[in-house]
């Protein structure tokens, strides 16, 4: 289970026997350069944890597979109030919907994708992190993320999540989350975070670059 007290902890998760994996993983940020892909699935791959129904991946929030999602009682006891399903629909997918949970008080959100690695997953980064981000807004809630697998479609979303509202780097949050899950993002899904993470790198570093000008601005000049 994860231990609140682990949280900040999951930021210093940085090991690796690859060169390039390394230094992506211990520099700081602003040396820090997105992985390819080839390096990321290294990454996925070492020292991964057995494979579980459901884990609790972050306080409060756990990935789960089809099985969990559809387990009433499970979810009970786990005590989930919200659910985000990355694999709504009815082919192939998860068919619970908000009316399934309806005599729970879930808050349902559902994502309708494929687990194939043409599709664009990367259109749901932002709801689906908004989503959660508001749900661990109030500390009593605990959220359950599911697709089939749980090791796919949910880890993806989470991980875009960690990155976009914990700015966590794309290594950091795969770091995060595989310690206590094994997940299995497909080579699509790998793809478009890395795009993510390279697009979240450059807009902050250009707001490093205008803060840094800020404060030479703001600097007096001599006079003598």
């Amino acid at each position: 289970m994860y231990r609140h007290s682990d949280k900040m902890a999951s930021h210093k998760s940085k090991t690796g026997t690859v060169m390039n994996v390394t230094k992506a993983a211990s520099a700081p940020a602003h040396e820090y350069v997105t992985p390819g892909g080839y390096e990321l699935e290294k990454i996925l791959h070492r020292g991964s944890v057995a494979y579980a129904p459901v884990n609790e991946v972050w306080p409060n929030v756990y990935i789960g597979d089809e099985q969990t999602a559809k387990n009433k009682h499970s979810l009970q006891r786990l005590g989930v109030t919200h659910v985000l399903n990355a694999a709504e629909g009815t082919w192939n997918n998860v068919d619970t919907g908000a009316g399934y949970y309806g005599d729970m008080g879930i808050v349902y959100y559902g994502v309708v994708a494929e687990d194939v690695a043409t599709f664009d997953l990367s259109q749901h980064f932002y709801a689906a992190a908004r989503f959660i981000e508001a749900t661990l807004s109030n500390r009593q809630n605990k959220l359950l993320v599911h697709c089939v697998m749980g090791r796919s479609r949910s880890a993806t979303l989470f991980l875009a999540f960690l990155m976009i509202c914990e700015k966590m780097t794309l290594v950091e949050a795969i770091e995060s989350v595989k310690r206590r899950r094994r997940i299995i993002p497909n080579w699509g899904f790998l793809k478009q975070l890395r795009e993510l993470d390279m697009q979240l790198l450059e807009e902050r570093e250009g707001l490093r670059r205008e803060e840094a000008a800020a404060r030479v601005s703001a600097t007096p000049s001599l006079t003598c």
